[in-house]
């Protein structure tokens, strides 16, 4: 049976992605296709790419994304994307989508021409990097005639990608969509965060129905997309909130 795995953007909410991915594992279920955006490009490439759940909370933990040496000049944005090229590359020895063990697919969106690209061959870390450069914070990729910026932007959830190859679709959604109070808007990125989750929203919800198994790991609201300090809490709510869905399943297939 082909199963495929959709891993949605979410900045470093993406976290919880890992936690998620140890569960699957627990229950025997690893991924024959994977798709991703933005945070979950980064996760489906590095376990595309062999690595185990470990080593991708590593890389999220010592990535210093907002260090000094990453700000970018005279490009389009406070941090400059591409100078995360090694720090990938290290992870990803063989910058090509063929050298991955899983078929991956992920998006990036064309900021010339305003449409989305889907890269699931030839050079893998450009494209990788493109899809999670958030705009406004990331400086946009420029790859073979495009200038790319978050995939999340046009398609957020891309099951559509893969469901096509598989049996059964396992999706991981991290990004929060609760009714807010205007007490929880008191900043400009908390705007900026709101607005980008609601852009999104309705293409995604009707997603959700093509999912097989659907992880949406709790209190997601209550983390910002960039804040660096709560990559356990993350790692270990998804874990559960996957480990709950799964006991559920499991139980309910043994009692039909």
């Amino acid at each position: 049976m082909n199963t495929g795995l959709v891993l949605s953007g979410g900045g470093v909410r993406g976290v919880a992605h890992i936690g998620a991915i140890k569960a699957l594992e627990e229950y025997g279920i690893h991924p024959s296709h994977i798709a991703g955006t933005s945070a979950g490009a980064i996760v489906g490439a590095l376990y595309a790419g062999g690595c185990t759940w470990k080593e991708l909370l590593d890389f999220f933990k010592t990535t210093q994304i907002f260090s000094v040496s990453n700000y970018a000049r005279n490009k389009p944005g406070f941090v400059d994307t591409e100078k995360f090229y090694d720090t990938l590359k290290s992870y990803l020895p063989k910058d090509s989508f063929d050298a991955l063990r899983t078929p991956l697919y992920i998006t990036a969106t064309n900021l010339l021409d305003g449409t989305l690209k889907v890269f699931d061959k030839g050079e893998l870390i450009k494209p990788v990097l493109a899809s999670a450069a958030v705009p406004g914070l990331f400086a946009p990729v420029p790859f073979k005639g495009g200038y790319y910026v978050d995939g999340g932007t046009l398609n957020n959830f891309p099951v559509d990608l893969i469901k096509m190859h598989c049996d059964q679709i396992v999706g991981i959604y991290v990004n929060p969509f609760e009714k807010m109070k205007m007490t929880d808007l008191k900043h400009a990125h908390n705007v900026l965060e709101r607005a980008y989750h609601i852009m999104v929203a309705n293409e995604t919800v009707l997603k959700f129905g093509d999912c097989d198994i659907l992880i949406r790991p709790e209190r997601m609201a209550e983390f910002s997309m960039f804040s660096l300090k709560n990559m356990d809490t993350l790692f270990n709510l998804g874990y559960k909130s996957a480990k709950a869905t799964l006991k559920k399943i499991t139980k309910s297939i043994q009692t039909t």
